[in-house]
């Protein structure tokens, strides 16, 4: 059976990457179709003479400015002929979602979110933005959200990361959507027997969405140790931040197996994001730590209140200091055990993804035969 696989750009290597892996893993001798490759960074996981980049790849340093060409990429997916093949499969968070398929052959999308630029996120976006920006997203949204809604009705199957990005995906596009929570590695992450010592982690990149600021401010006015793991774009602000305060320490980037003892050894993870699933609590779980989490998004379908960690309401530091005291709480009370929180990290694991996307493809292939 010859197999298409679709995804949004291949430059950097990430959470949506690590679902087309495991696609991949299904359909070895699948074709991946995508707007812009970097060889340099993703060949070792993406072999060239599996990949179809678009014209867009012609443009020179396409690899670095594809993102200032969202106009043209709908354009460029859509050029992409699927007509000698027998099943494609979409991983989508921006464009790929909207390929031209032939009626014929089976066509899955799984969807990571739906444009957050175009649809709930734009004001965000826009007060971001400089005054060019501006000018082209007031120029050019309104026909990048048509065209979303309308590319989003050519999918025979669409399959959401997580119930969250179900509910925008029926919103923004009225579909109904299959959940599929998206593959963890968490076959490599276990308890490493050991208590855990007093210090929190908190990890991601330094961006102003993940909210690292809260973090560092409340574990700096609680007087608890934090360690920042990550690196980013906010870095110089969020080291200013933490120099207010004593225990705050910064790791910078640092190897998986460094990222695997520190959260083996803490606390707690503390994760203050709005996610649309969230792999790096499902891993602090892996290793039998509990997750102090922002409770909106994907952690409330991977973190259970009470028993792998706590929540808090609003992204403050009051609130976040409040959910720290009641973890604390918690915590001298014996209700978290790492090898209970380990066991329930392990439904999110790769066989899981790969066993029920298999079983979704399956149910697709047989209702367009019979629609036929």
């Amino acid at each position: 059976m010859k197999v298409a696989i679709v995804h949004d750009w291949l430059v950097t290597y990430g959470g949506g990457e690590r679902v087309v892996e495991q696609i991949l893993a299904l359909y070895p001798d699948a074709d991946i179709y995508t707007l812009v490759y970097d060889k340099k960074k993703m060949a070792s996981h993406f072999p060239p003479e599996k990949v179809r980049a678009s014209f867009m790849q012609k443009i020179p340093c396409a690899t670095k400015l594809y993102t200032k060409l969202l106009n043209w990429m709908p354009k460029a997916f859509e050029s992409f002929d699927f007509s000698g093949y027998a099943l494609v499969i979409a991983s989508s968070s921006s464009c790929a979602k909207g390929i031209i398929t032939p009626p014929a052959v089976p066509y899955l999308a799984y969807i990571h979110s739906p444009m957050r630029y175009a649809w709930d996120a734009y004001f965000d976006y826009y007060r971001a933005s400089g005054t060019l920006t501006r000018f082209f997203m007031r120029r050019w949204m309104p026909f990048l959200r048509q065209w979303d809604y309308v590319s989003s009705q050519r999918i025979d199957t669409v399959v959401a990361n997580s119930r969250y990005i179900a509910r925008r995906i029926k919103k923004f596009w009225n579909r109904d959507a299959q959940v599929i929570h998206p593959p963890v590695d968490v076959e490599r992450l276990s308890p490493d027997g050991s208590p855990a010592d007093d210090f929190y982690v908190a990890f991601s990149r330094f961006v102003p969405y993940k909210r690292l600021d809260l973090a560092i401010t409340a574990c700096g006015e609680l007087g608890r140790k934090l360690v920042v793991i990550g690196g980013g774009s906010q870095e110089k602000e969020l080291r200013a931040l933490a120099a207010r305060y004593e225990g705050i320490s910064f790791t910078g980037r640092i190897s998986d197996d460094e990222v695997r003892r520190r959260l083996q050894r803490c606390r707690a993870l503390i994760f203050c994001a709005e996610e649309d699933f969230g792999i790096i609590p499902v891993e602090a779980q892996a290793c039998g730590r509990p997750v102090i989490a922002y409770g909106r998004g994907g952690a409330n379908e991977t973190v259970i209140d009470g028993k792998t960690g706590v929540f808090f309401d609003a992204q403050s530091a009051d609130s976040l200091m409040q959910a720290v005291r009641r973890f604390e709480r918690l915590e001298q009370d014996g209700a978290f055990d790492a090898q209970e929180i380990a066991a329930h990290a392990q439904q999110f694991s790769a066989a899981r993804f790969r066993r029920e996307l298999q079983a979704a493809v399956e149910a697709t292939r047989r209702r367009v035969a019979e629609s036929l």
